[in-house]
């Protein structure tokens, strides 16, 4: 039986420089995800043709800067990640090289051997985020699962956060005792036992 061996984390990009090289339809579709996770993401987009979208988007993004001209390798300076986005593999493959040798990790749209990170589905109900992942072998079922999620969770989750949040920060005693606490409070959340 396989494992996905992937390691989660969730960034703060308004914290990195984010490069996005393309910007036709992949690259829109890379923005808004960049965006509707990370709303006050730093993205540098290069492309000799940007697509209208891309450029309303900046408008109302001074967090968005626009380059219309081709790649240079000295793009790369001072980013923390890349987004390669157009449809020329060779391009890719040239970027991605010198991007491993600065230790710049990167995303290459549809190309997963190219890829150090996917970008998964993800469910957002107020502070609370899950990412979804299926190894980059089906972004469709993660897709539908993320929207099953979306449905299962409730509005109120937001609430129950707040509340395990004041009462985290109320809590007196040591680490574990802290830990112990939280436990005990959350267990129900796992119980096979029907909540009385």
């Amino acid at each position: 039986m396989g494992q996905n061996k992937l390691y989660p984390i969730f960034l703060k990009l308004e914290n990195l420089q984010t490069l996005l090289v393309g910007a036709g339809p992949v690259g829109l579709e890379k923005l808004n995800a960049l965006l509707k996770n990370s709303p006050a993401a730093k993205v540098t987009v290069i492309a000799e043709s940007v697509c209208d979208e891309i450029l309303e988007i900046a408008k109302s993004n001074n967090n968005i800067r626009i380059l219309t001209r081709k790649f240079f390798f000295s793009d790369l300076h001072g980013k923390d990640l890349l987004m390669l986005a157009t449809n020329n593999r060779k391009l890719h493959e040239r970027i991605k090289t010198v991007a491993r040798s600065r230790r710049i990790l990167t995303n290459v749209a549809d190309t997963p051997d190219l890829c150090d990170f996917y970008l998964g589905s993800v469910v957002q109900k107020g502070d609370l985020k899950i990412g979804i992942s299926t190894n980059g072998k089906s972004p469709t079922f993660a897709k539908r699962f993320r929207e099953y999620m979306e449905e299962l969770l409730p509005d109120t989750i937001q609430d129950l956060v707040d509340n395990l949040n004041a009462f985290r920060n109320n809590l007196k005693g040591d680490f574990q005792q802290k830990v112990n606490a939280l436990n005990e409070l959350t267990s129900s959340f796992v119980s096979k036992k029907p909540i009385a």
